[in-house]
């Protein structure tokens, strides 16, 4: 795994030639919970964004809502209520299925139109399940299927891979 801060300066100059490239104007910084807000914060800093971050909880837009019922540490999201027409960058930490930026594109659009979403992610892993895919990166890497992806956090900020328990006991 790449070091941490070379994964988030890949992530930043990915999103500042977006940014070009698309035109972005005065754009909102929105952060995925829990580790998709701690990437944006560092983006926002990095990109001197002054508008407050926003922070999405995705919980309750989640595919598999009825099979897993509520999460116990769900936090209320925390949106402007001026996103129409407005340009959003949407940072999330790990790119694996698709599921969680489809829930909070979802939940975006229940707040109201924006003009425009530029997706980032710190990491994208192979796995996807549906057509959306992240426009700037820090890193694209392959795992096995019983590996993830931990970040941690917030100070400092940490990634590694992890091997789940259906190998450990293989």
């Amino acid at each position: 795994m790449q070091d941490i801060n070379d994964l988030l300066t890949n992530l930043e100059n990915e999103l500042k030639q977006a940014w070009y490239k698309r035109q972005l104007v005065n754009p909102l910084m929105i952060g995925i919970h829990t580790g998709g807000v701690w990437i944006a914060e560092e983006m926002r800093q990095r990109l001197k964004l002054t508008e407050p971050l926003g922070v999405l909880d995705i919980s309750f837009y989640r595919d598999d809502f009825s099979e897993i019922g509520v999460h116990p540490d769900v936090k209320p999201s925390a949106i402007p209520n001026h996103i129409d027409g407005r340009d959003i960058i949407l940072i999330d930490d790990v790119f694996y299925t698709g599921r969680t930026v489809r829930a909070a594109l979802n939940e975006i659009f229940d707040y109201g139109r924006p003009k425009q979403i530029l997706l980032g992610v710190l990491i994208e892993r192979d796995g996807k399940q549906i057509p959306i895919t992240p426009d700037c990166v820090g890193a694209r890497i392959a795992l096995n299927a019983n590996q993830r992806i931990k970040l941690t956090g917030p100070t400092p900020l940490n990634i590694h891979t992890e091997t789940t328990s259906t190998e450990a006991s293989s």
